[in-house]
């Protein structure tokens, strides 16, 4: 009714619960002038300027149609022109959730309850608005310590757009994947904020300094170092917790600068030709996770791209990508640079100017 109406503990008690056959237009009209008198009491400022008149319409009833398309025709019908007779008493509003188009309401209603109706049309996100929207407070935040390998989102983003747009089933599905991993992943204990996960390394079992050192990646880690110092990785289980806790570190950091540079190399590329590295963000976050982005061919070609886009299309693009920076404590030598560079560029169209005037 325009706010949340709420019942205190103690008038909880006292009201009994209507039966089913109680459940009439008389009784709502009965409960909305009893709710109205107490909003009346309880905030007597708001409504001393309004007549009884005025009144209703500050407090309206809204009844919300989740999904209009599936409720039986002759029903709602029935339950408007019900409605209607009550106009005076109740000042109902209907929020209707229409998933084909507002044209449905004139197939499911005659002429004689639609006319009853004043219809306003109000659209909100749509559900791949919003599916970006979880992408980049979660997935595409450095802040949020469980990372999705490139087949889950693949997964999860299929089952969206083939199956249901349910943004609601993907956050679920996202859920399942964080309760799979931490119950069958003992150095899940390390997915955590940076303090508490450097913790948990410095503490770890020796259990668990022997699982770290079986992990594909940081076997990949041992051949890369000299042979005394694999030595010591593969035999001493403190330099692990050494090493591990550092690797932790370049770790955070390489997400903090990860995601920004994301954002930047989308929003030059995202208005290119036949988009070349995906339209949607969470496309070119698979790519890079799946491979070294810029060894492909996809790459080479947003490149060639860029470099016959006019000038004025280019500065502005990288106006973007400062703004983004700008928003990053630890790139600000980036933003420097890029910010010279957007000078230079600036300068040399004047230049140009100059000598042809």
């Amino acid at each position: 009714m325009g706010r949340g109406v709420s019942v205190d503990e103690e008038q909880e008690d006292d009201t009994a619960l209507l039966q089913r056959t109680q459940c009439t237009i008389s009784a709502l009209c009965q409960w909305y002038k009893t709710v109205t008198k107490k909003c009346t009491q309880v905030f007597p400022q708001r409504t001393e300027s309004l007549t009884n008149s005025d009144l209703p319409q500050s407090l309206p009833v809204v009844v919300i149609f989740k999904d209009f398309e599936a409720f039986n025709s002759q029903v709602l019908q029935d339950f408007i022109l019900i409605c209607s007779r009550y106009t005076q008493e109740l000042p109902f509003i209907f929020i209707f959730g229409i998933a084909t188009s507002p044209s449905a309401i004139q197939h499911r209603l005659p002429h004689s309850v639609s006319s009853l109706l004043c219809i306003e049309v109000f659209h909100s996100l749509s559900c791949t608005q919003h599916l970006a929207s979880v992408f980049d407070k979660l997935i595409l935040n450095s802040q949020f310590p469980f990372k999705l390998s490139s087949r889950v989102i693949q997964v999860l983003v299929g089952i969206f757009l083939y199956h249901d747009f349910s943004v609601q089933n993907f956050v679920k599905g996202l859920q399942f994947s964080m309760l799979e991993h931490f119950k069958s992943q003992p150095l899940s204990m390390l997915c955590c904020q940076k303090q508490e996960a450097l913790l948990s390394a410095k503490t770890l079992s020796k259990k668990n300094v022997e699982r770290i050192r079986h992990l594909p990646s940081f076997m990949r880690y041992v051949e890369t170092q000299e042979p005394q110092e694999q030595v010591q990785l593969l035999t001493n289980d403190e330099h692990v917790k050494e090493v591990c806790q550092q690797l932790l570190k370049n770790l955070h950091k390489y997400h903090k600068n990860y995601y920004p540079i994301l954002q930047c190399l989308h929003s030059l590329t995202s208005s290119l030709p036949k988009f070349p590295l995906g339209k949607h963000i969470r496309e070119l976050h698979v790519s890079c996770i799946e491979k070294n982005l810029w060894e492909t061919e996809e790459y080479d070609s947003a490149l060639q791209l860029l470099r016959i886009l006019a000038k004025d299309e280019l500065v502005a693009a990288l106006r973007k990508c400062a703004e983004i920076l700008k928003s990053t404590k630890i790139l600000q030598n980036v933003l420097q640079q890029l910010e010279d560079f957007i000078g230079r560029l600036e300068a040399l169209e004047e230049d140009t100017s100059g000598k042809t005037g």
